[in-house]
């Protein structure tokens, strides 16, 4: 676990020793300027994981701590964290280990837990045998929420007892209820929010997409709290109103790592009275680079906190992030993580680079066609495209046909994706048009169907994209039109399939040094492809080249590798 830090103290101030340490921290609330350009070696911390700042997310940081915010944090005493005694229902309590492994194995559910430690919590199949605090239970009845999910059932007696928790589980499994909930049980038992306080727990997504999704169900749970507040901090809004948010007192901030850096180098917020930590999509914060912040954050909490980490994909590079912050962690996991959903059906058609938007456009004008003569809306779908000025230019053609499209992507301001999310989801906009800024994280309810104009370079990108649509047990709909340059991840796509429909596991590496590597093992094999057609106009001989290299699709040539790294928009 990290260690202790009573206020967060920027890199730039840092020096290798603590007893040097303790000499910086008086002058942290001098206004200092520094770009970490000039010294990238301060963006390293000791782990074999760690990795400088890219290009894209090297910045000036600025530390100002204006007097009066620091008087009045200086004169707060520290509070000490409170980390109540947690039991479920006796009827739960008294469950034996046989019938604990047995509702287990009814829910699909994994768990391990470090060597040498006690045994996990139960899992529990009704929120009334959690002995929650009357108000969620209030709130969680308002909303309807029958019984809990599998990774709710499992992770939420997990949290509520105060262990770390690595968590993973597919997309649409409800896991953003299953840390909100404890979260709040958990701030319930906090001594008072005091102004000039930080908040008591804190919430690490990698957009801002998702940042809102997790912000409405924290409010969604904590309804019936009046004086409960929830801060949401992510780029592309307006700062003061954050500052204003944070200076006055939250109980919970919800943020993208960045923004909340910039607001600790500010001195809006501090990380004294954070008890409660959770690092959600935390595979996709760590492709997105976001690595740095994460560890800043992490290693400057108080001493006593509890830390939950959910992550769709267990890379090699979760696992080192969670050995290190992560203390005897409980690792749950439900379903097959990272295969394609047995719930969508799925269809990959071969045509030309040049016939593509034709192709869409009829695909989606018959679409279209269907849904009026049957007398039904016609069927939300999200079409990913591979840039964002082509996700522009598709979604003008939907329009022009008479469709109702929109698109999404890291180009447009704030505010136009904000729009753009909420017209889907009130159903005003039939088609998102959306780059891989929406593959992940993003929970519209009744998407049925996902179109792949473009394929993305890994499987793993391509089960996420998937997953947008089949979610919660529904039923969904995939389509992938694909070209020759798509043969070596259609060749995969096509495996899975099969392994799903026959029932056997489907496994294959995933992460940033994954994907690389198996963007790498493309290329080949597209250099490969090429290199025979070359022959084939020489040679009277006809080869069939997916047959030829099929041996590049043996399970030996993709374990431990898998996917590359894909430059993020967000």
């Amino acid at each position: 676990m990290a260690s202790s830090s009573s206020s967060y103290v920027p890199p730039h101030l840092r020096s290798s020793s603590s007893s040097s340490l303790q000499q910086t921290r008086p002058t942290i609330r001098n206004t200092i300027t520094e770009t970490l350009e000039t010294d990238q070696s301060k963006l390293f911390y000791s782990s074999s994981s760690s990795s400088a700042f890219n290009a894209s997310t090297r910045r000036t940081y600025s530390s100002s701590y204006n007097s009066s915010s620091s008087s009045s944090s200086k004169d707060l005493s520290p509070i000490e964290p409170v980390f109540e005694q947690w039991k479920p229902s006796e009827r739960v309590s008294r469950l034996k280990p046989e019938q604990i492994e047995e509702v287990r194995l009814r829910l699909n559910v994994d768990v391990n837990v470090t060597s040498g430690s006690s045994p996990a919590p139960a899992p529990i199949e009704s929120f009334a045998d959690m002995c929650l605090h009357s108000s969620i239970m209030k709130d969680i009845a308002f909303h309807e929420y029958t019984r809990p999910t599998s990774i709710q059932a499992q992770a939420m007696p997990v949290a509520l007892s105060g262990k770390d928790l690595l968590g993973c589980a597919e997309t649409g499994s409800g896991k953003t209820a299953a840390f909100t909930i404890p979260m709040i049980q958990h701030c319930l038992a906090q001594p008072p929010i005091r102004r000039g306080d930080g908040p008591l727990a804190l919430v690490l997504a990698p957009t801002r997409e998702l940042a809102q999704q997790i912000e409405k169900e924290v409010k969604a749970f904590s309804r019936s709290l009046e004086s409960f507040r929830t801060s949401i901090v992510v780029g592309g809004t307006n700062m003061a109103e954050q500052r204003s948010e944070l200076k006055a007192g939250v109980n919970i901030v919800v943020a993208t790592p960045g923004r909340f850096i910039d607001h600790l180098q500010q001195g809006n917020t501090s990380l004294s009275r954070i008890s409660f930590v959770v690092l959600d999509e935390a595979d996709r914060m760590l492709d997105m680079g976001f690595e740095p912040q994460i560890r800043e954050v992490m290693r400057n909490l108080p001493k006593k906190h509890q830390t939950l980490l959910f992550s769709a994909t267990m890379p090699v590079e979760i696992e080192a992030l969670a050995q290190e912050y992560l203390t005897s962690p409980v690792q749950v996991k439900v379903g097959k993580v990272s295969s394609p959903t047995a719930n969508v059906s799925q269809n990959l058609e071969k045509v030309a680079e040049s016939e593509k938007i034709d192709r869409l456009l009829a695909l989606l004008v018959e679409e279209s066609s269907q849904a009026e003569r049957s007398c039904h809306p016609f069927p939300l779908t999200i079409v990913f495209v591979e840039r964002k000025t082509r996700c522009d230019e598709i979604a003008e053609a939907l329009v022009a046909q008479g469709l109702r499209a929109v698109a999404l992507h890291g180009g447009r301001s704030q505010s136009e994706r904000e729009a753009a999310l909420h017209d889907f989801r009130n159903g005003s906009t039939d088609i998102l048009v959306a780059t891989d800024v929406a593959s992940r994280g993003l929970d519209v309810t009744g998407v049925a169907h996902v179109v792949n104009l473009d394929l993305p370079k890994t499987m793993e990108d391509y089960v996420h994209r998937i997953g947008r649509t089949g979610r919660a047990g529904s039923i969904g709909q995939a389509t992938s039109l694909y070209t020759d340059r798509d043969m070596f991840l259609v060749a995969h796509i096509k495996k899975a399939i099969a392994d799903v429909e026959s029932g056997n596991t489907v496994a294959f590496a995933t992460g940033k040094v994954a994907r690389r590597k198996e963007r790498e093992a493309a290329a080949a094999h597209r250099e490969a492809r090429n290199g025979l057609s070359k022959l084939t106009v020489v040679s009277p001989t006809s080869i069939n080249v997916e047959d030829k290299y099929k041996y590049m699709l043996a399970p030996t040539d993709m374990k431990g590798e898998g996917a590359a790294d894909e430059a993020w928009e967000d």
